[in-house]
């Protein structure tokens, strides 16, 4: 018989066809998250599961799929996965690194241009029938050529940042645990600073650090008040690493300038007031989402799902202690 997987949500066609070669596929063919008890319901008897970042993976579900070979995350983080009771039950867990990259910091610049330069103001503006004529005046935005960016977590998202942002002559620091050798420093055209530093004189700061419990909140009140009134916080990471009620009230009273999102802390949720201030780019969880990034996602989960289920070592496989 062959091996059967449970896919929480439509993933691009190519990576399910993937899996259709070898595997019966079951799908959830609804647009929108499964809760637990259907994700449960779903794995039982499953011989894989190719699950989403939206997906809470826990003990619980692992046990109703007690015959699981692989849990394939379609994402680059796996905070949404136990890991640890994964491995205790011997189940490889993946994910999907290093596709996302380019992607993710094309759309971190973009955040970045659209909130310096008001642009989403500006087409509401326009389309709202409000565009008389050129004024001196008319939604004056800042420029970010030759301004300072702090990227807070340097790795490969946070260089693919940095390397666009030399294409505007812009000063680049950065703040992460782990320092890069004064040889990729110098290549990169990149300072090392400490966290506080990079706060004070930031004019843009792009977050690109994981969610674990050292950055959970790394930016709240505190860290409001001490960048420019002047600065600019981009975040296509994860939302908790922002307090958002926090964030909310910085951008009211106008303690730091402007803010692009694309995670937020209680998804798909926004914390009350976000949503009416102008200050603040607002997106929906799409840092990733270009046709060939999210296909290159798809078929990199299926080669995880159909090594696992073949007894290799999945090309991504997060918890390799399972193999040892």
């Amino acid at each position: 018989m062959k091996p059967v997987v449970f896919v929480t949500r439509r993933i691009p066609e190519p990576g399910l066809d993937m899996l259709r070669e070898v595997c019966e596929v079951v799908v959830n063919n609804e647009d929108r998250v499964l809760s637990k008890q259907e994700i449960i319901e779903g794995v039982k008897g499953k011989d894989a599961l190719l699950c989403l970042l939206t997906d809470k993976i826990d003990a619980e579900v692992m046990d109703a799929g007690s015959n699981l070979k692989v849990i394939a995350n379609y994402a680059v983080g796996f905070d949404n996965i136990d890991i640890e009771a994964a491995t205790a039950r011997k189940i490889p867990v993946t994910n999907t690194p290093g596709v996302l990259t380019e992607t993710t910091a094309d759309f971190a610049f973009a955040l970045l241009m659209c909130a310096a330069r008001r642009v989403v103001e500006a087409d509401r503006f326009t389309r709202e029938g409000k565009y008389k004529g050129w004024a001196p005046m008319l939604l004056l935005g800042c420029d970010v050529y030759g301004k300072t960016l702090g990227i807070v977590g340097f790795g490969r998202i946070g260089e693919a940042v940095a390397r666009r942002a030399k294409g505007f002559s812009m000063r680049v620091i950065y703040y992460d645990e782990r320092r890069r050798s004064p040889e990729e420093e110098k290549r990169l055209g990149v300072e090392y600073v400490p966290f506080s530093t990079l706060l004070a004189e930031s004019d843009f700061i792009s977050i690109h650090v994981p969610l674990m419990p050292s950055t959970y909140h790394m930016f709240g009140a505190a860290e409001f008040a001490a960048m420019k009134n002047t600065a600019i916080l981009i975040n296509t990471a994860r939302g908790p690493v922002v307090d958002e009620e926090a964030l909310v009230e910085a951008l009211r009273k106008r303690e730091i300038a402007g803010a692009g999102l694309d995670v937020y802390e209680d998804e798909p949720m926004l914390k009350p007031g976000l949503i009416d201030l102008d200050n603040v780019v607002l997106a929906p969880h799409i840092a990733s989402a270009s046709v060939e990034t999210r296909t290159k996602m798809a078929t990199m989960a299926a080669e995880n799902v159909l090594a696992a289920l073949r007894g290799e070592v999945p090309p991504n496989i997060v918890n390799r202690k399972v193999f040892e």
